[in-house]
């Protein structure tokens, strides 16, 4: 039976689809439905999804109106948000059997999951907020940027720390001039690419797959292959594996180089990329790496081009280039700007610093990432990191893990193209394969 709440929202939705001739079919929660509430669905229940949707959830115009895992034993700690809410493990059966029911989707899964979930989702005209890299591959990213475009819909990037005061902080300064024009960007984790499976190649042994797992839908795009066992892929340790997850870059790309794309507001596609590594093989990503990009500049940059240069598991700039002063330290973690006034260096998730004697940064304030998802999918207003943002960014990070296949190459990338011009082996790594039954069609 439909209920005559049911029939009112399905009427005001076809209406708002109708007059909202600016935007693909979704216009559904905006204008005169700022009171309504936004009908929200969590794709990845556990770790980090779990706290996607418990802080999306706490918006008060947010009802959540089901979740989906591949693994049923992992949406355990969501279930009391909503208790009446179904419990699906095929997102696709969730999107096709609630249908308009559902305004906005989180996706928190594996990288190698990302797109094809959030592209379908935004086909069907729902919002989505995707957790970092946005996608697996440069690929998947530019369709992701495409598709928003082409749908209409209201995006945010699972960066959250894009919306600290560290962060928010950090920009400012940039563009407020403190250190000058910028001449180069370096950024650094301490994570390693493998390490948290404890394999560098594939179990000679292979458990039974769990009954709560559903390990065709979790294998999802990338090729078949046997679960393994608890932890080698499944949960939470997919990031060390090409198949899957994006190496350190992937994990932290997207937070660190983040101040550096907004403060400097980068909109050109990386011109070239070097890497050098070890650690790495046909299976797991490098447990070392140096990155090093060439950007188009910009008018925050103090010449055409700015060389930004990533470092991770354990590699970091050296002191003749952070500057320190007395008492001053670099962070386990952040980026340095150098500019041609002096150096900020920008902690991850700290508050930024300068080497300039006298000079202090006065501090932006937070803003609420998801909330500010939420109250955008309601008014129509684009946050500042939606997927063409968010798209732009991942591109450049996943090309740092293209050029991980050809160590000491430079690899010259026309981005208008999505191409690697002057080597024709690198361009098969800026997509892969899909598997039969879950392509993605280029948009």
């Amino acid at each position: 039976m439909t209920s005559s709440s049911d029939t009112t929202r399905r009427d005001f939705l076809k209406t708002s689809v109708a007059a909202a001739s600016a935007f693909a079919a979704p216009a559904f929660v905006r204008g005169q439905n700022l009171n309504s509430q936004l009908q929200f669905a969590g794709i990845g229940t556990d770790g980090k999804g779990y706290s996607d949707i418990k802080l999306i959830a706490s918006h008060d115009k947010v009802k959540c109106v089901a979740f989906c895992d591949v693994d049923l034993s992992r949406t355990a700690k969501v279930k009391p948000l909503a208790p009446d809410a179904p419990v699906y493990q095929d997102y696709k059966a969730m999107l096709d059997e609630l249908g308009d029911k559902i305004d906005a989707v989180s996706v928190s899964t594996p990288d190698h999951t990302h797109a094809i979930i959030s592209i379908d989702a935004m086909q069907r005209g729902k919002h989505v907020y995707c957790q970092k890299p946005l996608t697996r591959t440069v690929w998947e990213a530019r369709q992701m940027r495409l598709q928003a475009k082409k749908a209409g819909v209201i995006t945010r990037m699972g960066n959250q720390i894009h919306s600290h005061s560290a962060y928010r902080t950090g920009v400012k300064a940039i563009q407020d001039g403190v250190i000058g024009k910028v001449t180069a960007v370096h950024s650094w984790v301490g994570t390693t690419g493998h390490g948290r499976s404890g394999l560098l190649d594939r179990p000679k042994v292979n458990e039974p797959v769990p009954k709560t797992l559903d390990w065709n839908l979790w294998i999802s795009v990338a090729p078949m292959r046997p679960y393994g066992g608890n932890r080698v892929y499944h949960p939470f340790t997919w990031r060390d594996w090409q198949d899957f997850g994006s190496g350190a870059i992937g994990d932290f790309g997207c937070h660190l180089l983040d101040p550096v794309y907004t403060a400097l507001k980068i909109t050109g596609d990386p011109v070239s990329v070097h890497s050098e590594h070890t650690g790495m093989n046909d299976e797991v990503w490098p447990a070392q790496e140096t990155i090093k990009y060439i950007i188009p500049g910009t008018q925050y940059t103090a010449s055409r081009s700015l060389p930004i240069t990533w470092y991770d598991g354990g590699r970091r700039p050296s002191n003749g280039i952070a500057k320190l002063l007395p008492g001053q330290t670099l962070p386990s973690g952040g980026s340095i700007f150098v500019g041609q006034k002096g150096n900020m260096i920008l902690p991850h998730v700290g508050q930024p610093f300068v080497n300039i004697e006298g000079v202090s940064i006065e501090p932006v304030p937070s803003l609420d990432h998801y909330h500010g998802w939420v109250d955008g999918c309601l008014s129509g207003k684009q946050p500042s990191d939606g997927f063409e943002y968010g798209g732009h960014l991942t591109e450049a990070v996943q090309l740092g893990n293209v050029a991980a296949y050809f160590p000491g190459e430079t690899l010259e990338f026309d981005g208008k193209a999505l191409k690697i011009t002057n080597n024709s082996e690198a361009n098969k790594y800026l997509t892969r394969d899909y598997r039969t039954g879950f392509e993605i069609a280029s948009i």
